[in-house]
């Protein structure tokens, strides 16, 4: 499976887990939420990250065009839709994206199943608060473009390898705390969903 670190706030963080191996970092641009970083921090970030590694902006309630000239701007590479948006501000986005479904019901899971999404526990708050989605949900079902986040640790992440499910997306199962991965979190969630 393909492994997403995210909620990434110092490069030493994104390269423990470059280094660890992940395919994709995470970098949240919805200032209500603790790994909350800013444009010009991201963008510091990114311009010292060595090649091939996915560059994740995730955003929540925002217009079409602060996604573009965010992910211009520092250099993302997917921007991630963590809210339900239009097809209109899908049409304006110039940036591949990825959507994000907060799933309350075994329906919310069949959505937009042409397309690669990551697929979340419904919360108020959004992500990184460790809630799980329902796994028996996705038994008998193609979960080859489902990207799976919400209450993920190195302990459960290998139990999940049977349904196969495309990626892995954690936050708050590597951190010490808000913001602060944990190297050996890190390593060892790589290593197992691997």
């Amino acid at each position: 499976m393909r492994c997403k670190i995210c909620g990434i706030t110092s490069f030493e963080d994104a390269m423990v887990a470059i280094n660890a191996g992940t395919d994709a970092l995470g970098f949240v641009f919805y200032e209500k939420s603790p790994r909350y970083i800013s444009i010009p921090h991201a963008k510091e970030i990114i311009q010292k990250l060595p090649p091939f590694v996915e560059k994740v902006a995730l955003f929540v309630n925002v217009d079409a065009d602060f996604v573009n000239s965010t992910c211009q701007e520092i250099g993302a590479t997917l921007a991630q839709i963590h809210f339900d948006a239009s097809d209109t501000f899908y049409q304006s986005l110039k940036v591949p994206y990825i959507k994000v479904i907060r799933a309350v019901s075994q329906e919310d899971i069949l959505k937009n199943t042409d397309e690669y999404r990551l697929i979340d526990a419904y919360c108020e708050a959004y992500g990184g608060v460790g809630k799980r989605v329902n796994l028996t949900w996705f038994q008998d079902i193609d979960c080859s473009k489902i990207i799976l986040a919400g209450g993920l640790d190195a302990q459960n992440v290998a139990g999940i390898k049977k349904y196969g499910f495309y990626g892995v997306d954690v936050s708050s199962g590597v951190e010490i705390s808000y913001g602060i991965k944990d190297p050996f979190k890190v390593q060892k969630f790589i290593s197992n969903a691997k």
